[in-house]
């Protein structure tokens, strides 16, 4: 039993790597994505309601108007998206995404930009977070079942609450990071 225990505590460092490069391939996946118009559809309710973000939209309290389903185009709906600039953001974010990938991806190359790019991770995993606050859609609806609101979440609510876990892997990646940084320096 303890022969397993030691092997068990040894797991953080290969922990470490599986946190780094699932982050990785979260950020480059999900930012490849956001060239998609599903996808890009997709994150409407979160922009358009944030404080934060909303005025990169044209019309931003008018989404509800004109939201497609996943899998669904509705021309009508897709021309407004496009006019909102609903696309133009989404592509923006996603260059965004995919260059936060690569900065956690050359740690061992550049461990600063490891360091930048974990800070920047953490600080957009709490802007994410704040959706649970400003986007109505995060909280399933009160339609039918007594089960709404606060703490129901919905598909988007379940979507946003994992951030709270890749802020906590931003933190590790940060510090392995910033200890490469500091061993090449001298001062560890």
């Amino acid at each position: 039993m303890d022969k397993m225990l030691l092997a068990i505590a040894r797991l953080d460092q290969a922990g470490k790597k599986i946190v780094r490069w699932g982050i990785v391939i979260v950020f480059i996946w999900i930012g490849a994505l956001k060239f998609v118009t599903y996808e890009a559809d997709g994150i409407v309710p979160f922009v358009a309601n944030s404080p934060f973000m909303s005025f990169f939209y044209s019309t931003p309290g008018d989404y509800r108007n004109h939201m497609n389903k996943e899998g669904e185009l509705i021309e009508a709906n897709h021309t407004w998206h496009e006019n909102n600039n609903t696309y133009g953001f989404s592509y923006g974010l996603g260059i965004f995404l995919i260059f936060l990938g690569v900065l956690l991806a050359i740690y061992r190359v550049s461990p600063l930009a490891g360091i930048i790019g974990s800070a920047l991770v953490f600080i957009m995993s709490l802007g994410t977070l704040s959706f649970l606050i400003t986007t109505p859609e995060t909280w399933v609806p009160h339609l039918t079942d007594h089960h709404w609101g606060f703490p129901y979440l919905s598909g988007r609510g379940r979507m946003v609450l994992k951030d709270a876990v890749i802020m906590g892997g931003a933190l590790i990646t940060m510090s392995e990071s910033a200890g490469i940084y500091l061993k090449r320096k001298g001062l560890r």
